[in-house]
């Protein structure tokens, strides 16, 4: 999954409407469509697509013209192709399915208004998600408005479902933290009702307790916060490696563990995921990570700068092609090249890097040093 930052936070907030159960009062009557809904979202996010495909059209068979139908399509086609670039061949299918979805679901607004207000905004979360990390601006602000109306108005089902915890706990904890850490945002911030960052990770561990379809966004979540804004590295691991024990397939779920795993030098636990995949990955975007992995690996627990430096230079220059998805691992690699250089006393490329990695990460202190 993309990292959190600016608008993509607030973009997350909306990640928790993948909850199916509650799109349709009809869907709920029906036990066998719910139960293929939560298989479909199983498969897709383990990458399981043949299946996945199958499930969607039982679903639509039950029930032709629901907005669920092109939410699912629209998640199969993001996943499969993840990330999900302006030039993939894919994009056309995409934006079409969800955008079916929010025109389905805003003709049923007033009918059943909270399953078809969650339809619309997961629809509106996923669309901007892709925007916002491929920085199409001026796709992203038709969306936004009309999209904070509706998610306020997603606080009255708050008790609906554990699954609404993963909202309400997003805001509670962005509200308070984000503001400190970039305090740019605090006049905006003002505009909004106070949090509580203690309550926000308490309904986030909620969520990710006992929601039926969200537990994958809360554990990636905890993971990042407790990584990325607490500096608790124990609690980090402890949810990437649920969330990697829970969807096996998803490579990007994976890298977060094995991430989390090589920041708190469990290099043999990270290099036994790293080998089952073999020498090469198939996604380039995954293969530019995983040897940037494999960079950190030979510099950090087998001192062999030559080979980190070339694996580093390679990691970096393939992840390139993918703008700001590929940001996080770059500045890793050039947080490497920049200590090795350092090391050969070649100061001029050791400032350089540095500061090419700085330019890149967003948390500038978790870089391997």
């Amino acid at each position: 999954m993309a990292k959190t930052k600016g608008v993509i936070n607030t973009i997350l907030l909306l990640l928790f409407l993948l909850h199916p159960e509650y799109i349709n009062s009809q869907i709920l009557k029906d036990s066998v469509t719910v139960n293929l809904i939560k298989r479909d979202i199983d498969c897709i996010y383990n990458g399981k697509n043949r299946e996945a495909e199958a499930l969607t059209k039982k679903v639509q068979q039950a029930f032709p013209g629901h907005p669920v139908v092109y939410l699912l399509k629209g998640m199969k086609i993001y996943w499969e192709n993840y990330p999900l670039l302006p030039t993939s061949p894919a994009r056309a299918s995409f934006e079409e399915s969800l955008r079916r979805c929010l025109e389905l679901s805003d003709k049923k607004q007033n009918h059943d208004e909270a399953e078809y207000l969650l339809a619309n905004l997961c629809s509106r979360g996923f669309l901007l998600l892709f925007y916002t990390d491929n920085n199409l601006n001026l796709e992203v602000f038709p969306l936004v408005s009309g999209t904070y109306q509706r998610i306020m108005a997603a606080f009255k089902y708050t008790s609906v479902s554990s699954d609404f915890y993963y909202f309400t706990g997003i805001f509670n904890y962005y509200r308070e933290v984000y503001p400190e850490v970039y305090p740019v945002y605090k006049p905006l911030a003002i505009l909004f009702p106070r949090g509580s960052r203690i309550e926000g990770v308490k309904q986030l561990r909620e969520a990710a307790r006992n929601s039926i379809m969200l537990k994958g966004e809360a554990l990636i979540f905890l993971s990042e916060v407790f990584a990325n804004y607490e500096s608790n590295f124990e609690q980090a691991i402890f949810y990437s490696r649920v969330l990697h024990e829970l969807y096996p397939g998803n490579m990007a779920y994976e890298e977060e563990y094995i991430k989390n795993l090589l920041l708190t030098k469990q290099y043999d636990k990270a290099e036994k995921i790293i080998l089952a995949h073999g020498e090469l990955i198939s996604n380039s975007f995954f293969n530019g990570e995983y040897t940037v992995f494999k960079g950190i690996l030979s510099e950090k627990k087998y001192n062999d700068y030559k080979k980190a430096k070339e694996l580093y230079t390679e990691g970096a220059k393939e992840l390139s092609l993918f703008g700001n998805y590929g940001k996080e691992f770059s500045s890793f690699a050039y947080y490497g090249l920049s200590r090795i250089s350092y090391g050969e006393n070649d100061k001029h490329f050791g400032k350089l890097y540095r500061k090419k990695g700085d330019e890149l990460a967003d948390f500038k202190k978790n870089n391997f040093d």
